[in-house]
C-alpha cells in the first residue's frame, strides 16, 4: 500500500531496485515491526487503576447529571425509578462480564468488531464498524462535547440559553484539543482520563454526601408509598432500561483497548468487576440524592436535575455544579474518544476501511490518523441542530450489535472449543444478556413504531452494498484512488503501518 511507495522512491536510484536497496529495506521492515510491537503489546500503556478509571470516567459523563428524568417519566414513580437504575447496573455488570470472557479470549482491541469476525464472519463486523463509525459513536461523541459546551458557556449568558453558534463552536473545539491530546500520546491520554475521572467523583461525592446528611435530617416525605402512582407495563419498563442503559452505556470500552492492557487477563474483569459496580451504587444514591429535595413532578421539570439539586442545597456555593459537569462530560469525552479511535484503527487493519486508518504515528506510536478520522467524523454531527433526536433512534442499533456479540459468545463455546478461555463465565449469563437485547431492540419498534426505525435499519443494511463494492470485489479503480491517498497521507501525518505489509 501506501508504505511501498515510500520504499520504491527510497530505493530508486541509479541502479533502481538494486541488492543496496533492498538490502536497506531491513532495518526499516525490523523498526516497523519494533514499533508495532510498543504499540500492540499486551503488557501495554494503561494498567488496573487507569482500567477503572476508563470505565468509570466513560460511563459516567452527562446522562445521571442532566437527563435522570427519562427514566423516571417512563414509570412514574421514585420506587420503580430506583430499582431501574438498580438493575441496569446489573444488565450492564453481566454483558461486560460477557465481554470479559471474550476480550480475554480474543485480546485483539476493537471491542464487538473481532468477535463478531471470529464468530460470524467479515460482513457482520463491517456492519459493525459501518453502523459504530458513521453514526452510533461520533453522534455519542457530538452529544457529549454539545453538553459540555452547554454547561461551560451558560455562566457568561445568565438569565438566557447560550446562542447555538457559542455552543458549536466550543464544543468543535472541545473535539478539536481531545483529538490531539489522543493523537499526541496514549499515556497522555490516560493520564488526562484519570485527572478527570477523580474531578468528577468529587462532585459524584458531594451529591451523594449531601444527599444523606438530608436523609439523615428526616427528609424522606418523597420516598413514602414509592410505588404508589407507578405505571407498570411492559413496554413503559422495556423503554425506562433503554434510557438507563444510556447513562451507563461504555460499560465495554475496555475492549477497545485490549491490546494496550497490561496482563489483560487480570487487569480486564478485574477492572470490570470493581468500575461497573461502583458506577452503580454512585447512579442508585446520586438519585436518592436528587429524591430528598425534588418530587417526582419537579425532578420532571427540571431541565437540569443536578442544577436544580445543587441550587437547593449548595447555594451560595452551588456554582460547583456545573463546574464539575463541564469535567464530567469532558472526561467522558475523552474515555469515548480514546477507545473509539482504536475501532477505527481496527477496521482499516483488517482492509474496511482505509489502510491508512490502521497506521500508527512513528513519533508518538498512537493511531493518530484513526483517531483524527474519529474526530473529523464528529465535528461533522455537531452541525446539524437537535442530534439527540436522531441518536435516540439510532440508539437500538447498539443492543442489536451487543445481542450478537454476547450470542457470538454464544456460538463459539461450541465452534471454537480450542480458543483458551482465561475467564470462562456461566452459560446462563450470555443467555440472559442476548433475551434482553432482543426485548431492548424490539420494545421501542412495538411501543412507539415510527419510520426513523426502519431507517436505521436500512441504513445498517446498507452497509453491504459497500461492503461488496469496496471490500469484497475491490474494483482497481478504488485501488487508484486510495493508493495514492494512503501515500500523501503517510507522509503528511508521520505514520507507518503497525506490521509489515506483504500484499
Amino acid at each position: 500500500m501506501g508504505d511501498e511507495g515510500l520504499r520504491r522512491r527510497k530505493g530508486e536510484g541509479k541502479g533502481g531496485e538494486d541488492s543496496q536497496s533492498l538490502q536497506s529495506r531491513e532495518p526499516q521492515t525490523t523498526n516497523l515491526q519494533k514499533q508495532a510491537k510498543l504499540f500492540l503489546s499486551p503488557l501495554g500503556w494503561v494498567g488496573l487503576i487507569s482500567g477503572i478509571c476508563m470505565i468509570v470516567g466513560t460511563i459516567i459523563g452527562s446522562g445521571i447529571f442532566v437527563s435522570p428524568k427519562s427514566v423516571l417519566a417512563n414509570v412514574e414513580a421514585v420506587g420503580p425509578c430506583l430499582t431501574i437504575w438498580a438493575a441496569c447496573g446489573v444488565l450492564a455488570t453481566l454483558g461486560a462480564l460477557c465481554f470479559a470472557e471474550l476480550g480475554t479470549m480474543i485480546t485483539k482491541s476493537g471491542g464487538e468488531y473481532p468477535y463478531l469476525m471470529e464468530a460470524f464472519g467479515p460482513i457482520p463486523a463491517f456492519l459493525f464498524s459501518w453502523t459504530s463509525l458513521l453514526v452510533t459513536k461520533p453522534s455519542s461523541f457530538a452529544i457529549i462535547c454539545l453538553s459540555f459546551a452547554e454547561y461551560a458557556s451558560a455562566p457568561f449568558y445568565p438569565g438566557c440559553d447560550p446562542p447555538q453558534a457559542v455552543i458549536k463552536c466550543l464544543a468543535a473545539a472541545a473535539i478539536v484539543v481531545i483529538t490531539i491530546v489522543n493523537s499526541l500520546s496514549v499515556k497522555l491520554g490516560s493520564y488526562l482520563q484519570n485527572f478527570l475521572t477523580a474531578a468528577k467523583m468529587i462532585i459524584v461525592a458531594v451529591i451523594i454526601v449531601s444527599g444523606i446528611v438530608l436523609l439523615a435530617q428526616g427528609k424522606t416525605d418523597n420516598f413514602k408509598d414509592s410505588f404508589k402512582g407507578s405505571k407498570i407495563s411492559i413496554s413503559s419498563i422495556s423503554l425506562a432500561f433503554y434510557n438507563g442503559l444510556w447513562a451507563y452505556d461504555g460499560w465495554n470500552q475496555l475492549n477497545y483497548i485490549t491490546e494496550e492492557l497490561k496482563n489483560p487477563y487480570r487487569n480486564l474483569p478485574l477492572s470490570i468487576i470493581i468500575g461497573i459496580p461502583l458506577v452503580t451504587v454512585c447512579y442508585v444514591l446520586i438519585n436518592i440524592s436528587y429524591f430528598t429535595v425534588m418530587t417526582s413532578t419537579e425532578l420532571l421539570q427540571s431541565q437540569a436535575v443536578a442544577v436544580t439539586f445543587g441550587d437547593r442545597v449548595l447555594y451560595p456555593a452551588s456554582w460547583i455544579v456545573p463546574l464539575f459537569v463541564v469535567f464530567s462530560t469532558i472526561g467522558s469525552a475523552n474515555g469515548t474518544c480514546f477507545t473509539a479511535g482504536r475501532l477505527v484503527y481496527v477496521a482499516g487493519r483488517e482492509g474496511h476501511m482505509l489502510k491508512v486508518l490502521s497506521y500508527i504515528s512513528v513519533k508518538r506510536l498512537t493511531p493518530a490518523p484513526a483517531i483524527i478520522f474519529y474526530g473529523a467524523i464528529t465535528i461533522i454531527y455537531i452541525i446539524p441542530g437537535d442530534i439527540e433526536t436522531l441518536i435516540n433512534y439510532f440508539s437500538f442499533a447498539v443492543w442489536i450489535f451487543y445481542g450478537l456479540t454476547v450470542l457470538a459468545l454464544i456460538v463459539m463455546r461450541f465452534t471454537r472449543k480450542e480458543l483458551n478461555r482465561p475467564i470462562k463465565i456461566p452459560i446462563i449469563i450470555p443467555v440472559i444478556v442476548t433475551l434482553v437485547s432482543i426485548v431492548l431492540v424490539l420494545a421501542p419498534i412495538i411501543s412507539a413504531p415510527e419510520l426513523a426505525y426502519l431507517y436505521c435499519t436500512l441504513f445498517i443494511l446498507s452497509g453491504l452494498i459497500v461492503y461488496a463494492l469496496f471490500v469484497h470485489f475491490k474494483f482497481s479503480w478504488a485501488q487508484k484512488i486510495s493508493k495514492p491517498m494512503t501515500m500523501y497521507l503517510q507522509m503528511l501525518l508521520e505514520v507507518v503501518p503497525a506490521e509489515e505489509d506483504t500484499t
